[in-house]
């Protein structure tokens, strides 16, 4: 498995995580630029050994998957910050350093700790910065895949809030069409803020929620449901700069009756996901188990019995899958 942690990127693929970069103790000097894989089914960690001139060995970047490519930008040796865009083939496993047809001028300034989303045509980049600016989210810049050109793509603003304070080193989602970007830093204060942008329209949503311990250096993941889960970060500048290991959650989309009742079960019932097919109740049939009469009661009264009856199909696929 990789040593290389600290400030790495990782995207998921199917059954598999794959890590890149990063840096180890100590911290900016050693860094990486190896592809690591772990398959999440059977927990196992192997190195993707790959073909072509890999990037340099950088922490700080950013990826994300398109039609079974890897693109990675940006990223920090430590000294210097990178404008680099390298893509991998994941079928051919070779790396192709992209060289875009734009003037030097007209590149994306270089950056660590942004965030990628994609629309299957375009890759944007979301702020991000170095160690003494933020770049402001007003303007985003957008990497054409037919074109090899870098675009800037003018965003709109949410009414009279205006856009989005420019930061770093935050974290990012995407469901569909919507991009969401949470936390950070703009180099003064740590933001406690949640925005989307619609990859359609550009336009900026600042959202109600606020993070309950205000983070930088943080992850973010989303389910396929929409809940995103916040996890560790940064959450006080003095000091020795206090870390947290919290995990939070927050739904981005109106979650259906049955995560709903899937989420009131696990809390009545924590340990339902560990029984067998056997030990849980069957629509219709009457409970014989102490395991499946608790299930049962907390079935009813959670939902109606025709939800019930979809839940219950729902766990014991899981079950026999599992």
């Amino acid at each position: 498995m990789p040593t290389e942690l600290a400030s790495m990127s990782t995207v998921f693929h199917g059954n598999n995580l794959l890590v890149f970069g990063g840096t180890g103790i100590p911290f900016g000097e050693n860094n990486g630029n190896d592809v690591h894989v772990c398959n999440v089914q059977y927990k196992r960690w192997n190195l993707l050994n790959c073909r072509g001139k890999k990037p340099n060995k950088i922490y700080g970047q950013a990826m994300v998957i398109i039609n079974g490519y890897l693109y990675v930008f940006g990223g920090t040796t430590g000294y210097l910050y990178s404008t680099d865009l390298h893509r991998l083939d994941l079928t051919t496993r070779e790396w192709t350093h992209l060289k875009p047809h734009n003037a030097p001028t007209d590149l994306p300034e270089e950056r660590y700790r942004h965030e990628l989303a994609h629309d299957g045509q375009r890759i944007y980049i979301l702020g991000g910065g170095t160690s003494w600016t933020s770049y402001p989210l007003d303007k985003i810049h957008a990497y054409n895949l037919e074109t090899n050109y870098w675009e800037e793509i003018v965003t709109r603003p949410h009414g009279k809030i205006g856009y989005p304070a420019a930061r770093r080193c935050h974290s990012c989602v995407q469901v569909k069409d919507e991009v969401f970007v949470c936390g950070g830093y703009n180099g003064e204060i740590i933001l406690p803020d949640l925005w989307k942008i619609n990859l359609q329209t550009f336009q900026w949503t600042k959202l109600p929620a606020i993070m309950p311990e205000p983070a930088y250096f943080h992850c973010a993941a989303v389910t396929p449901a929409g809940c995103m889960y916040v996890h560790g970060g940064v959450v006080n500048m003095s000091g020795n700069r206090k870390r947290t290991g919290s995990l939070y959650k927050v739904w981005l989309v109106v979650p259906s009756l049955l995560e709903l009742t899937w989420e009131k079960l696990l809390k009545t019932f924590p340990h339902v996901s560990q029984l067998s097919t056997l030990q849980l109740p069957q629509p219709g049939t009457d409970t014989h188990t102490n395991s499946a009469a608790e299930i049962d009661k907390a079935l009813r009264a959670a939902v109606c019995d025709g939800t019930a009856l979809t839940l219950k199909s729902k766990i014991t696929r899981k079950n026999t899958s599992s």
